[in-house]
């Protein structure tokens, strides 16, 4: 099993249930796994793999459609990941938001996803 990762990505967006949060911009952080099985011998082309920068486009056209709930952005993008690349047999996604909009919390508030294919 072969697993791309793509951590900490960042990206300032529009997304949440309330009003003001899809006015104002909030920040977000994406760690993305993708794996698949290994029948290569020899891996000289990225034909031979799953390209992470098409992975990061595939995240980052997702992040850009603002919605209310970070559950959709994780589903499109497991959906879009297992279309472009059949063979994948796990994907992991996790997205925080990075200020959420609780009174006096510090921290971040996130979901991960996680989807098995046969």
């Amino acid at each position: 099993m072969i697993t791309i990762e793509l951590q900490n990505l960042r990206f300032y967006e529009h997304h949440g249930i309330y009003d003001e949060e899809r006015i104002v911009m909030n920040s977000f952080e994406v760690n993305l796994s993708v794996s698949y099985p290994e029948d290569k011998i020899v891996y000289e082309k990225i034909a031979d793999t799953i390209s992470y920068v098409n992975l990061f486009r595939i995240v980052k056209e997702k992040m850009r459609e603002p919605v209310f709930l970070l559950e959709k952005i994780c589903l499109g993008i497991i959906l879009n990941i297992k279309h472009q690349y059949p063979a994948v047999s796990e994907v992991k996604i996790s997205i925080y938001k990075l200020q959420a909009p609780i009174e006096h919390f510090v921290g971040k508030v996130g979901v991960t996803m996680q989807r098995s294919f046969q």
